[in-house]
Formats: structure tokens, sequence, C-alpha cells
């Protein structure tokens, strides 16, 4: 059902990403790449990538660790965040989204800072953590809901106290006060949910948005200990 509001969610969405965002022309290419492969668009807005890239140099980010592709969205806000100097590794599942993804990265002059592992996420998380790389400065969650407890459990072995872990789409119209779920999505959610509120190793919070996608909200948490 549409919501009577989005018009205007939409409106003040599009009103702040020209005055504040002010995102530039190459993520309307990455928007035209992304259509003309056919890929849902379900990407972050334009104000949470930046919202992203700023978490990254309010953190001191030069290392993150992103779970879901797409076309490279919020891969390319990273990116630019982390410097030239800097890394992020991405996890994509979809051979097709990673491809377009790679495009992107080029076009936008940062894919010499970032390494697509494509697989399933979990594989690639775990085969990421045998390599034992350093600790990742900020974690970005954003690919099926139904594996984001997993997801976190591995992620928090490849940070340090300090690092920012951000889970997106954890609202989903409201569907996680429906106690009768059966959506691996939404019950995915509640163990995302109550495992950073519950673990010792965490500060956490979440906070629900509205716009352009609709009614939704994003987790953000810091590690205290590992």
């Amino acid at each position: 059902m549409t919501n009577p509001n989005e018009q205007q969610w939409t409106a003040v969405d599009a009103y702040l990403e020209k005055t504040v965002v002010q995102q530039d022309e190459v993520f309307d290419r990455v928007r035209r790449r992304a259509d003309e492969a056919g890929m849902p668009r379900i990407e972050v807005s334009a104000a949470h990538g930046k919202m992203l890239a700023l978490l990254a140099e309010i953190s001191g980010a030069r290392r993150a660790l992103e779970v879901g592709t797409l076309a490279g969205f919020s891969t390319i806000w990273m990116a630019r965040a982390v410097g030239e100097q800097g890394q992020v590794i991405t996890c994509e599942y979809e051979p097709r989204h990673a491809e377009v993804a790679h495009a992107n990265l080029e076009d936008a002059g940062v894919a010499e800072r970032v390494q697509i592992r494509l697989g399933a996420a979990e594989d690639s998380l775990e085969q990421l953590i045998t390599e034992g790389p350093e600790p990742f400065d900020l974690i970005f969650l954003d690919a099926d809901k139904a594996g984001n407890a997993r997801y976190l459990e591995l992620a928090l072995q490849m940070a340090r106290p300090g690092t920012v872990i951000v889970g997106d789409n954890v609202v989903r119209d409201g569907q996680i006060l429906d106690a009768d779920s059966q959506d691996p999505d939404i019950r995915g959610i509640w163990a995302f949910l109550e495992a950073q509120g519950g673990h010792s190793a965490l500060e956490a919070t979440a906070v629900q948005t509205v716009g352009a996608k609709g009614w939704d909200g994003f987790s953000l948490a810091v590690v205290r200990s590992v």
C-alpha cells in the first residue's frame, strides 16, 4: 500500500540532496548502468550514502567492509572517504551485480582501492577471517537480512575497539512489529537487533527513517571491546 506521505518524503529527499548532500554526476551514470542491467532500485539514498562517508571520515576509517555491493552506490561513497591509501572490501553474491559495480567503481575513479569478493556473504566473510586481515574500521551490512545476525557475528571477528558498524533496512515499513511474521528477513532483523542490543562488546542504537526509499531505518553500533 502506498503511503500518502511518500510524495512529500521524496520531495524532501530531493531538496536535501540538492542543498546539503550535493551528489555529483558520477551517481547519475551509476544509476543509469544499474537500470540498464535491470537491477532493483534498493540502493542507499544519496543522503544515506554521504552519511556513510561522513561516518568513515569522523572515525578516521581507512579500511571498510561491506556486505552487499549491488551496483556500488554505497561502495563509492565509502571508497572516496577512506582515501587513496585506504581499502574497501565488498561482498556480492550476484555476478552480474559485481560486474556492474566494477564498471561504476572504475567510472568513479576508486576501483583500485576496492576489492569485490564474489560469492555467498557468509562464505566470503569466513574466508576473509581465515586470511587474518587487519581489523576493519567501518562495517556496513546491507545484504539479505535473514543472514544479518550471522554476518554481525563474523564481522566482529574482524573488528577492533572503535569499529563502527552500520546495518541498513532494519524497519521495513514497520514490519518488525509483526510478532507473527514468518518472513526470513524480518526474523533475521529481530535476531540482528537483539544481538546488537545484548552484546557486551557493542554499544548500539537504531533510527527509523522516511524518504524516497519509503519507511525504513538503520542501526548504528560501535565496538567497545574485542
